[in-house]
């Protein structure tokens, strides 16, 4: 399932048996409690309400089903130090529009930004239990900051990604 028409047409041409579907009211079309496991991967931050897409999640998420999660961290290694210089960290937008102060050339769109503490709390408070947090690599890190990228990944509060694991209590 996917939210993207083009993702979903892409999918299809490959033979897999794929459905637009969006956490926004009227929800996802699946039954309650009847997937294994959701990825919810690179989306969280675009949202405007995270607590009922998190819901929509626990819904049709089976108990003892897995939620699993990548969002950008607001507290990666770079942005303390962009914020240190008193420069816009990365994934922030101040507008939808154009970039400003920060670098980079592109409009991502996100919302929200988070941490790691951040996102624990507002996974628990959803009714999720969270059985893990890795860090990734960012894949738009200068070739020269790239060891740095790797070293700051191992520690997940640093980490440019979060990965997360959660599950449905049963």
């Amino acid at each position: 399932m996917d939210w993207s028409g083009e993702a979903v047409k892409r999918a299809a041409s490959y033979g897999l048996t794929v459905v637009q579907g969006s956490v926004d009211s009227p929800g996802l079309p699946i039954a309650d409690a009847s997937v294994d496991v959701v990825v919810f991967s690179e989306i969280i931050e675009h949202l405007v309400d995270t607590d009922a897409a998190l819901g929509e999640l626990r819904r049709v998420l089976r108990p003892g089903g897995t939620l699993l999660l990548s969002t950008p961290n607001l507290a990666a290694w770079f942005n303390r130090g962009l914020l240190a210089l008193g420069v816009q960290p990365l994934f922030s937008e101040v507008s939808l529009r154009a970039i400003h102060g920060r670098p980079g050339s592109e409009v991502v769109g996100h919302l929200h930004l988070f941490t790691r503490r951040a996102l624990i709390s507002l996974l628990t408070a959803n009714g999720f239990r969270v059985e893990r947090v890795a860090g990734a690599g960012y894949h738009d890190v200068p070739r020269v900051l790239r060891p740095l990228d790797r070293l700051f990944r191992w520690r997940s509060s640093t980490a440019a990604i979060l990965l997360v694991a959660a599950v449905k209590p049963e």
